[in-house]
């Protein structure tokens, strides 16, 4: 059995955390005079620092209680407190497994946590053999796994990532931003069965809220309670908030926006397949494209001079583009383009 304050820094453990006038008083009526507001304003008063509402409604939604619910200021936040829970600075490590979502190495360093990388395999995969041998590193106390994994588009095995989950003693986070576009079941429904879990989610995609910065995870209630301990005391707005509770109660639009995109996947796939100049296109979980093509960096110039700007992943996977998935008019231009320039 897998004992959480074993795995904590030791200050985290001893910290006493910042408790704001939000913290004593939760009601929404009353005279105010507790927080040194302004009286005067329409954003004058602090947001809900744990954000009681949106939980509610996410806890629904998930089929989880809003004790197992942290939201951060993006994902990014999320990956940023996790490290600073778990692992002491210029002694522990991290895992990730290449090539994979950037920001794991840099708040890594930010933190001053060595980074150990994992390539998958050609058809990327974990190979679980590869990581036991790394696993016999001690110091190794967070493991981040993207799936469906960015930048190339899959979805790892589950059985994988259960037999990580199940042989590691230390904190498995799941970055799961793009499960929505994903037939995959997420790993969500797997909080009961493994203490060391957490899974983070986004609004940035699926919801099209990239601009509200919110980022979602999902863990056992010991491990949430950590975050809200070291957490900025008001760290998701008041706007972000009911942006979030907005998208979530249009939930035929969220579903209709859904369909397109996938319904675009695939027109994209079958348009991209007879242009020449494409080699090879990555099977996709996600909503974009990992796009081999017989000169990536001319190709990715070009489209820029045209104003179409995809992303060049070369330097992660040789000679790619990773293309999103766009409104029908735009996929429109970038097919048109992409013709053009055989």
């Amino acid at each position: 059995m897998i004992d959480i304050k074993q795995l904590v820094r030791a200050n985290i453990l001893e910290l006493k955390s910042y408790t704001s006038a939000r913290d004593e008083f939760f009601g929404e009526e009353g005279v105010f005079l507790d927080a040194n507001e302004n009286p005067f304003g329409i954003l004058n008063r602090y947001p809900d620092p744990y954000q009681r509402k949106l939980k509610e409604q996410l806890a629904r939604l998930k089929d989880v209680q809003p004790q197992n619910i942290f939201i951060g200021n993006g994902s990014d936040e999320v990956i940023d407190l996790a490290l600073r829970i778990f692992c002491n600075p210029g002694v522990d490590k991290a895992l990730i497994f290449t090539p994979t979502y950037g920001m794991y190495a840099v708040s890594a360093a930010v933190n001053a946590i060595e980074v150990l990388e994992v390539p998958l395999t050609q058809e990327f995969q974990i190979d679980v053999k590869k990581v036991e041998e790394v696993l016999a590193d001690s110091s190794i106390k967070l493991i981040f796994i993207c799936s469906p994994n960015n930048p190339t588009g899959n979805v790892l095995r589950r059985s994988d990532i259960e037999t990580i989950l199940e042989r590691f003693k230390g904190i498995v986070l799941i970055d799961e931003a793009y499960i929505d576009f994903s037939q995959e079941i997420s790993l969500i429904s797997a909080l009961d069965r493994y203490k060391n879990l957490i899974v983070s989610q986004t609004f940035s995609k699926a919801w099209g809220l990239a601009g509200a910065r919110l980022g979602t995870a999902y863990a056992n209630e010991e491990i949430i309670a950590l975050f809200n301990k070291i957490k900025p005391p008001y760290n998701v707005s008041t706007l972000n908030q009911q942006a979030a509770i907005d998208v979530l109660n249009e939930q035929s639009v969220f579903e209709e926006n859904l369909r397109v995109i996938q319904s675009e996947k695939q027109r994209l796939i079958d348009e991209l397949q007879g242009i020449e100049t494409v080699l090879k296109i990555y099977p996709s979980d996600a909503n974009f494209l990992l796009v081999e093509m017989n000169d990536a960096e001319r190709t990715y110039n070009a489209l820029v001079e045209r104003q179409i700007i995809t992303r060049n992943r070369s330097t992660q996977v040789a000679n790619c583009i990773r293309i999103t998935i766009g409104a029908p008019t735009e996929n429109n231009e970038l097919i048109n383009a992409l013709k053009e320039l055989v």
